[in-house]
């Protein structure tokens, strides 16, 4: 038994293990872009926490796209990758977090609404895929966040009960999924104008000031609190 008894963690990965944000921003830009479409900072900021597919077909919806999400998808995906592979920032105490986990014997696994060839790469990339092996994509799911289905999915993987299960995230669907698979919560939105998203309100932990607040020893007594006898 791990230092926290059953208590498992689920990470996010987009946002809230890694900083990768900036380069699907660069890749989606750059795809609609050769549909005639700007796509702002702020227009992204609105997608933080979907999935991609999700994404993509509300932009056949928004911007009139008549190409088949099958097909935006691995042109989206093979931008991306090629950003991500060449530079993705891990959030410094996140890597702690993790570290300090792994040590402790603490289950733990990435549930995220990227394809599992952008998980894999953004992982393998950073060194974190020596620490973090259970792995649940948007592509092994019926749906995508705010559905629960990623975190299930995961907590199956690590054989745990889904009240055992703390999930970290950094958006708003994140959290609405976590709440709505019945686990708890440390929240540090992406997006720090979005603290005051309704879906946040459930967290057990809400670090209203996002990456900038958030440190291994403040989730690490968050989870000895929830596991103290």
């Amino acid at each position: 038994m791990s230092t926290f008894g059953d208590t498992s963690v689920i990470f996010d990965l987009d946002g809230t293990l890694v900083d990768s944000e900036p380069n699907y921003f660069a890749a989606q830009r750059g795809l609609l872009a050769e549909h005639g479409i700007d796509y702002t900072w702020a227009d992204n900021e609105r997608f933080v926490g979907i999935s991609t597919q999700e994404t993509l077909a509300v932009w056949q919806d928004q911007y009139g796209i008549d190409v088949p999400v099958a097909e935006l998808l691995p042109e989206l995906d093979r931008r991306y990758l090629e950003l991500a592979r060449a530079d993705t920032h891990v959030f410094p105490e996140m890597r702690k977090f993790v570290e300090r986990l792994h040590g402790a014997g603490v289950p733990m696994a990435v549930a995220s609404g990227s394809s599992r060839a952008a998980i894999e790469a953004i992982l393998s990339g950073t060194g974190l895929d020596a620490l973090l092996t259970t792995v649940v994509s948007a592509d092994e799911v019926a749906h995508g966040k705010p559905a629960p289905d990623v975190f299930l999915a995961a907590a199956a993987l690590l054989g745990a009960d889904p009240a055992d299960c703390v999930v970290l995230e950094d958006a708003a669907p994140g959290a609405t999924a976590a709440h709505a698979a019945g686990m708890r919560c440390i929240a540090i939105p992406y997006v720090t104008a979005h603290a005051d998203a309704p879906a946040f309100a459930s967290a057990g932990l809400l670090l209203r000031g996002g990456q900038a607040e958030f440190t291994a020893q403040a989730a690490w007594d968050h989870l000895a609190a929830l596991t103290r006898p």
